[in-house]
Formats: structure tokens, C-alpha cells, sequence
């Protein structure tokens, strides 16, 4: 079995999913007591959204370089960085270490292939709503991002920071964030990837009539495949 390496802490309440998955993927494939190899590098998040708010993503590149370091030394296989947000410097850090990185627009991107769908609606933060690094990436693959209007997107990130990054989990925003899900199905959306890994805790499948990619199991799933590919499975 391979060591995943996690770049986590972005938020911590969205990290803890990321654990539980993995781990869950693997005690399914082989059974009995079985658990992933991994290692957990978790950041000081209000570090990092200091320096979102200041633009300071050289050095926000600096400190999860720093991290995929020694998670390579620790002796893992590939890194993950446990946020959408932060792969706007993923090439950054993928740059630092000799291990893959794990992308986490890569692995939602192979998702909605498998669906067929090729128009998506894009729910996070105003940074990954905002900047191309993410939806550039889905128009590589095909894939049309539709992102809600500025008020909405507003909407959108503060209920992220100030509510879901905090564990605050409010039907009121439940609400919101559906009411924006149908306006972007309104303007073709023919799904919905949430583009936080803090957004599956307050919206699941069974909230929407629509395919919904939660980008946190997404990730995570790839994470056990990678881990498992050399293993065979009994």
C-alpha cells in the first residue's frame, strides 16, 4: 500500500472528511482492520486566509511547498491538498516535491466525464470562482463552469468562512445555497460541483434532483485508488 500525504488544516472540519474517507476506502477494498497509510501536515488556517485576503499567494505557495516537503520526506507517495482553494498554487507546490500531486480538479473532471454532462454550475470561494485556475481547468477537459452571479457569489463564500470553515452548519444557508443551485440550473447547469471542501457538510446528493460532485469524497476516493493500485486485493 502507498503513503497518501495530506496538506490539510484548510479547513480542519473539512480535513476530518478527508481522514474518515480514506480510511473507510480502505478498510472497504481490503477488509478486517485494515486503515490507509498517511500523514497529515495540517495548517494554521488562519495563516493562509491571512494571506488570501492580502493576495499573498507566493507565499501561501511558500508554506504548502514547505508542507509537501516534508510530507515527501516523511516517506509518502503522492500529496493531496485538502482544499480547492489552495490548488491556485498547486503547480507551485507540485513544483517543490518529486512525488505526484493529486489534483483535485483532475479526479472531479474524470466524475462528470463518467456522468456525460459537459455544462456544470461551480459553488466556493470567491477565489475559486473568481480566479481561472479552476474553471480553466474543467475548459481543458470540456467542461463549462457556470458561476453564480456577484451577489451570489458573496453569499456563497461568506457562508463558507463564517459558518461551514467554524463547524456552523444553519438551515437558513442550506436554503441559500439551494436557491443559488437553482438559479444556476435555470441558466443550464445540468449539475453542480461543490468547489469547497467545506460545502458537503451542509448539502448532500439526496438535497438536489441533480448529479452534485462532492469534491472532497472525489479527491479522497482517488487518494485510495492511488494508494491500493499496486495491492491486491483478496
Amino acid at each position: 500500500m502507498k503513503t497518501i500525504g495530506l496538506i490539510g488544516g484548510l479547513s480542519w472540519e473539512s480535513t476530518t472528511d478527508y481522514y474518515r474517507y480514506i480510511n473507510q476506502g480502505v478498510k472497504a477494498e481490503l477488509g478486517g482492520l485494515s486503515s490507509a497509510k498517511c500523514m497529515l501536515y495540517s495548517c494554521n488556517f488562519e495563516e493562509v486566509v491571512r494571506m488570501q485576503k492580502a493576495g499573498e499567494w507566493k507565499q501561501a505557495a511558500m508554506l504548502l511547498a514547505d508542507a509537501a516537503r516534508k510530507l515527501e520526506a516523511g516517506g509518502c507517495d503522492t500529496i493531496l491538498i485538502c482544499t480547492n482553494t489552495m490548488h491556485v498554487v498547486a503547480s507551485e507546490v507540485q513544483q517543490a516535491v518529486r512525488i505526484p500531486l493529486l489534483h483535485i480538479v483532475d479526479t472531479t473532471v474524470e466524475s462528470i466525464k463518467r456522468t456525460g454532462i459537459s455544462k456544470v454550475g461551480l459553488l466556493g470561494t470567491r477565489y475559486t470562482m473568481e480566479q481561472s485556475f479552476y474553471t480553466d481547468r474543467l475548459c481543458e477537459h470540456g467542461i463549462e463552469a457556470i458561476i453564480p452571479d456577484e451577489t451570489d457569489r458573496i453569499r456563497v463564500h461568506d457562508i463558507i468562512f463564517d459558518e461551514l470553515c467554524k463547524g456552523e452548519l444553519k438551515p437558513a444557508s442550506k436554503a441559500e445555497y439551494l436557491r443559488i443551485i437553482d438559479r444556476l440550473r435555470a441558466r443550464g447547469a445540468e449539475g453542480v460541483i461543490l468547489g469547497c471542501t467545506e460545502i458537503p457538510l451542509l448539502l448532500k446528493q439526496e438535497d438536489v434532483t441533480v448529479p452534485m460532485f462532492d469534491t472532497t469524497r472525489i479527491h479522497a476516493d482517488a487518494a485510495v485508488a492511488f494508494a491500493l493500485e499496486a495491492v491486491a486485493i483478496s
